[in-house]
């Protein structure tokens, strides 16, 4: 079947977003007299939310009696600050531009709250580019659920088989290939050390933006 979309997870896949998770972690470790963390420490948990942040960050159980406010306030600096660092991966613009001059569509299916992710989609100038943005306020089940990508293909008037989506995580394969979708695992994006995208049973695996251009020239060709 034609390939008509091209669906990217946001954080870790489309975008580089844990610049801005850093920043906020150390500036809450300072105020409270405590030194900065190596960045790779922080970078290796953003997949887990703010919750695993802040545990990371404050080495602190998450059932302690100071999680929660730890937690809350992660999130109250987040919505100030959720655009302020994160960047497209390098190789995304180029990725979207051979996209668009392909004539498809391309959208965002992602498992971050829409306060969130809405600002950052319009700072970054990629809301009026994206075809679709689906967030977990729209569903009722968030991925690894197939609803999330079943919604967005819905959206754009396409059947799932006529999309590519593209994650970091094993939730994210996990959601397209439940949807019908064709997948593409992103092995540069927030894994953590002890995973390997190459065990999720995407239909591919890549290890640069770049190199998705290839497989959308393939997807293109039918070859």
């Amino acid at each position: 079947m034609q390939l008509r979309a091209v669906l990217f997870d946001m954080d870790g896949t489309l975008l580089d977003s844990a610049p801005d998770f850093i920043a906020i972690t150390q500036a809450m470790r300072a105020e409270r007299g405590l030194p900065p963390l190596p960045e790779k420490t922080i970078r290796d948990v953003v997949s887990g939310g703010a919750r695993a942040m802040v545990a990371t960050g404050f080495a602190l159980d998450p059932e302690a009696p100071d999680f929660e406010p730890l937690r809350q306030e992660f999130l109250e600096r987040y919505q100030n600050h959720c655009a302020v660092l994160t960047r497209p991966f390098d190789g995304i613009p180029e990725l979207l531009e051979d996209i668009e001059r392909a004539r498809l569509r391309w959208g965002v299916v992602t498992n971050k709250p829409l306060r969130y992710a809405e600002p950052i989609m319009r700072d970054l100038g990629l809301a009026e580019r994206s075809a679709v943005l689906v967030c977990p306020d729209h569903v009722s089940r968030s991925k690894p659920d197939p609803e999330m990508l079943l919604l967005a293909c819905a959206k754009l008037g396409i059947q799932p088989a006529e999309a590519l989506f593209i994650g970091d995580d094993l939730r994210d394969i996990e959601a397209g290939r439940a949807a019908g979708t064709r997948t593409a695992a992103v092995s540069y994006g927030y894994i953590h050390p002890d995973d390997n995208a190459r065990h999720w049973g995407a239909d591919v695996v890549v290890d640069h933006p770049l190199e998705l251009r290839a497989i959308l020239d393939r997807a293109l060709c039918g070859c």
